[in-house]
């Protein structure tokens, strides 16, 4: 059976092999630093359930050190020259994002294939992680694709991801670490103290300003932690199940589904979700880090307005 399991295992061997990749390369002054960097999150994927909560600790204090002593560097080595990706460029246009779109699609169709069709019961993959695991496939179709189709030098993928990594730096990581301190928040009781508070504001039976400070809550506590999946807990445990749904009697699945939908208007405008707004910048090598989420608001705040009105309408009117 194939599971998540074999998911870390792939990524470990991509960060040991941009460890290997960033120590090899002379032209970066702090290749080291990077080696040791990406050498630990391998580590993380291998390793991870056998170091335990101390060791996971001391390896993410690790981290922590080496970017906070600005060991990280960047450095000048690669695949192609500027020559070669301006041919390229020219050449096939806007149909190199073609292998993007192959890793959704995979983990769409492949979703549909195991729900829908006998694929369930050969127990071939784990259902825990269908998604995820379909992810992971849709990634190596996508390289092969890549591959087959530009015919690249066959270390290409490991240099450009490295060059991709080192660029970004530790930001890379932020997402899984702002997570991890959601659920630190969730488990400190935070958002118990938030609702508590909230409860002393809004006057009963408030419906608006509930879904108000609910969603304007979920876009706050996304940009601040960059990762929806973060705030969503804090904001569930403070508005969403006491007040909106319990005090206000209103639809869980659509307080549920808006309130993440709103979180993630939050996500469009904010650094702190590195993987979605800093990444695109450093791959796109745009002279402005910022200029994705400046193009991005303008669709964050009409959708925010927009949720706050379906969730008013659909989650307790209709």
């Amino acid at each position: 059976m194939i599971t998540v399991h074999l998911l870390y295992v792939l990524a470990g061997a991509m960060f040991a092999a941009y460890a290997i990749c960033s120590a090899r390369d002379r032209t970066n002054r702090k290749r080291f630093g990077n080696a040791a960097f990406w050498g630990l999150l391998a580590i993380s994927f291998w390793f991870g359930n056998l170091l335990g909560d101390s060791g996971n600790g001391v390896l993410v204090l690790a981290l922590v050190g080496i970017a906070g002593a600005h060991l990280l560097g960047r450095g000048s080595k690669e695949s192609t020259s500027a020559e070669e990706r301006e041919h390229f460029s020219e050449r096939f246009g806007n149909r190199l994002f073609l292998p993007a779109l192959v890793i959704p699609m995979t983990a769409f169709a492949g979703t549909l294939l195991f729900s829908y069709t006998p694929l369930r019961a050969t127990g071939l993959i784990d259902t825990k992680a269908v998604t995820l695991v379909l992810l992971g496939a849709g990634v190596i179709l996508a390289l092969i694709v890549c591959y087959a189709w530009l015919k690249p030098p066959l270390a290409a993928s490991v240099v450009e991801g490295t060059r991709l990594v080192d660029s970004i730096g530790w930001a890379i990581v932020l997402p899984q670490m702002l997570a991890s301190l959601g659920a630190v928040f969730a488990a400190a009781g935070l958002g118990t103290t938030i609702g508590a508070l909230v409860g002393e504001i809004i006057p009963q039976g408030s419906v608006f300003l509930a879904v108000l400070l609910y969603v304007l809550g979920m876009v706050v506590f996304t940009m601040i932690m960059g990762n929806a999946f973060a705030a969503f807990p804090v904001m569930a445990a403070a508005i969403g199940v006491p007040i909106l749904i319990h005090g206000d009697g209103g639809k869980a699945a659509v307080i549920g589904a808006v309130g993440m939908l709103s979180g993630f208007c939050g996500t469009l405008m904010t650094p702190m979700a590195a993987n979605f707004n800093i990444v695109p910048a450093a791959l796109l090598e745009l002279k402005n880090q910022y200029a994705v989420i400046r193009m991005q608001i303008a669709t964050a705040i009409p959708l925010l307005i927009a949720n706050i009105i379906i969730l008013y309408v659909a989650g307790f009117h209709l």
